[in-house]
């Protein structure tokens, strides 16, 4: 399945779309007010990316594991110590609101930790690569 990103920033706006398997949807994504560019940075959507990939996969595997959740939480964080410098260290934490034993509770936590997609390819180092327009 191939997820693509396609951002386009010009004098008049910005527009963001994403696509999964040809899926195609628009993301909102202001311009900067003064000057060109995003008025959201690489690294935040980094963050935003983990964070939903661990929501979205929390509610996969709690169907998948029979429990039951009714929302989640989840802050991702990342420190970033100059121009050009990979981040230094990434976390997150995650809150589920379930009627659930703890132990079930932690158990999905883990599991999710586990088969995240997006934390498993930051945590795998990926090949990342400039190619010709």
């Amino acid at each position: 399945m191939e997820i693509s990103a396609h951002i386009r920033n010009h004098a008049n706006g910005h527009e963001v779309r994403v696509a999964t398997a040809g899926n195609i949807q628009r993301v909102e994504v202001a311009a900067k007010t003064h000057g060109p560019g995003s008025s959201v940075n690489g690294g935040e959507l980094l963050m935003a990316a983990l964070a939903t990939c661990y929501c979205n996969d929390l509610y996969r595997e709690a169907a998948r594991l029979g429990i039951e959740i009714s929302g989640c939480e989840v802050v991702a964080t990342a420190h970033f110590n100059g121009i050009g410098a990979g981040a230094e260290s990434v976390s997150y934490r995650a809150r589920v609101d379930s009627t659930a034993a703890p132990e079930q509770i932690e158990h999905l936590l883990a599991q999710t930790d586990r088969l995240a997609e997006v934390h498993n390819t930051l945590r795998s180092g990926c090949a990342v690569e400039r190619v010709a327009w």
